[in-house]
């Protein structure tokens, strides 16, 4: 059980360009499996996860390829198989909620439920104010409603019909900050307690780390990597995908000068920087970029031992500091390393070595938290 989809789509400015044999505009190749899982479709806008979420729907027809939610068949090109979006079993949720203005919140969460008996219907409608929280809202229309409950509106008609798949595109995006906690923690114990598949659109990287069972990355139309949130975020598998989760330092063109199979390490040489890495498979002479995340960059006491090569302990200053609330993004400069390292750092560390900046301090680089693409 779950979903399956492996389908391509071609994107035209126009529909006559086709026709005039001119190239498509964008060509989406989206491939991922997942069980019934809160998988976050993770990128830039643009990259094409909505496109993705529409194909599955049935309100775009992709060009080629398959797409199959709980072994039942919604799209085939080669058996020609398309379903009407009537006739899949999925609900979505749309960033903009598409609430109906006209009807009160009891009519939007039945709005689905077509073919329902009476007492049915109100009996599903009550289960799903209780499920998002929201009675006693029932006789409200959307434009008494908080951001925050129109949500939640959407949500309870999206699954009023008891779907076997939920598409959420960007759901919390026009939302504040407490909100989108509360509600990001609703969407995980609802997909826990209903055990279907959701998809969760977003360009957040904190959202996705926070909400995802699974995160698929889309860059410019294809799935750069797919995993658990640990190993997409700590583990990117090319630069784009490290841009993507926020990994601020990211360097070309290093070249190992050594390869220790035996401990299973290598000495970069980054600028005048010797580095050492965990080995992925390279050798002496190879280049390759690296990066790591600000956090895995440590400050240390001014009288702790280590020498470079075997610590990764380097003197450095901080050229500024930008204050990111609980911790600090510092930028440092490292005299072998022509550009700057970026470290966060927790607001109370820096209170206590009270450094500011222009001082000289000491750093550690993460040997284990090193990755090399």
């Amino acid at each position: 059980m779950g979903i399956r989809v492996d389908f391509r789509k071609r994107y035209y400015r126009k529909k006559s360009d086709k026709k005039r044999g001119i190239e498509p505009a964008f060509l989406l190749d989206a491939k991922f499996e997942a069980g019934n899982e809160l998988v976050v479709l993770f990128g830039r806008s643009g990259s094409g996860k909505t496109t993705t979420l529409q194909c599955i729907s049935g309100l775009l027809e992709p060009n080629g390829g398959k797409i199959i939610v709980n072994d039942r068949t919604y799209f085939d090109c080669h058996k020609q198989i398309n379903l009407p979006v009537q006739e899949r079993s999925l609900g979505y949720v749309f960033q903009n909620y598409a609430l109906f203005p006209h009807m009160d919140v009891k009519k939007n969460i039945a709005y689905g439920l077509k073919g329902w008996g009476e007492e049915e219907k109100d009996r599903r409608v009550r289960e799903m104010l209780h499920l998002l929280h929201i009675e006693g809202l029932e006789d409200n229309y959307p434009s008494q409603l908080s951001g925050g409950q129109k949500q939640r509106v959407a949500l309870a008609r999206a699954l009023a019909p008891k779907p076997d798949i939920l598409l959420l595109d960007e759901p919390f995006s026009a939302l504040d900050m407490i909100v989108r906690m509360k509600l990001r923690e609703r969407i995980k114990q609802i997909q826990r307690e209903l055990g279907i598949p959701v998809l969760f659109i977003t360009h957040n990287h904190v959202e996705a780390f926070t909400i995802a069972d699974k995160v698929v990355v889309f860059h410019e139309g294809r799935v750069q990597q797919t995993g658990t949130p640990e190993e997409v975020f700590y583990h990117p598998n090319n630069r784009h995908v490290a841009e993507l989760v926020g990994m601020s330092n990211i360097f070309g063109d290093a070249v190992v000068v050594e390869a220790d199979n035996g401990s299973g390490t290598v000495l970069l040489k980054s600028g005048e920087m010797l580095i050492k890495a965990n080995n992925t498979g390279l050798r002496t002479g190879d280049r390759t970029s690296w990066g790591i995340r600000p956090e895995n960059i440590r400050i240390l006491r001014e009288d702790m031992e280590g020498t470079t090569q075997e610590s990764n302990i380097f003197s450095a200053s901080v050229r500024s500091t930008i204050n990111k609330g609980s911790s600090r993004l510092m930028a440092l400069e490292v005299p072998e390393h022509q550009d700057l390292l970026f470290a966060e750092v927790p607001n109370q560390l820096l209170e206590n070595r009270g450094l500011q900046t222009g001082d000289a301090c000491r750093i550690r680089i993460d040997m284990n938290r090193i990755v090399l693409f």
